[in-house]
């Protein structure tokens, strides 16, 4: 499955709101969703928990969800979404990332 199949599937699930609820629904969406990721991830480092990697996917198939309907708010394809992302960093860390790298970075705010 290509990254715009999943996000045209995905979008079969959105509901009609209006632009901005529709916006403000998959921002809010993925600000909690991601905070569920980090907080199954702080109970595995900092509390002892086992990681439970079907609930890690699930939680980011979740996350996944809400970029998927805020790409299509805004007529953006997840391709498009994931291309630019890629271009980005090749233009950042042309070699790969190192820590030495992100320390020599001029791009700060791009």
């Amino acid at each position: 499955m290509t990254l715009d199949e999943y996000q045209l599937l995905a979008a079969r699930t959105i509901g009609t709101r209006s632009h901005a609820d529709q916006l403000s629904n998959m921002a809010l969406g993925l600000a909690g969703e991601a905070g569920e990721t980090a907080d199954m991830l702080k109970k595995h480092l900092f509390h002892g928990k086992p990681l439970d990697a079907d609930e890690l996917i699930k939680e980011l198939g979740d996350v996944m969800w809400y970029v998927a309907g805020m790409a299509t708010a805004i007529g953006a394809s997840l391709d498009e979404v994931a291309q630019r992302n890629v271009d980005k960093l090749r233009k950042r860390y042309p070699d790969g990332f190192s820590a030495e790298a992100s320390a020599l970075r001029v791009d700060i705010g791009e």
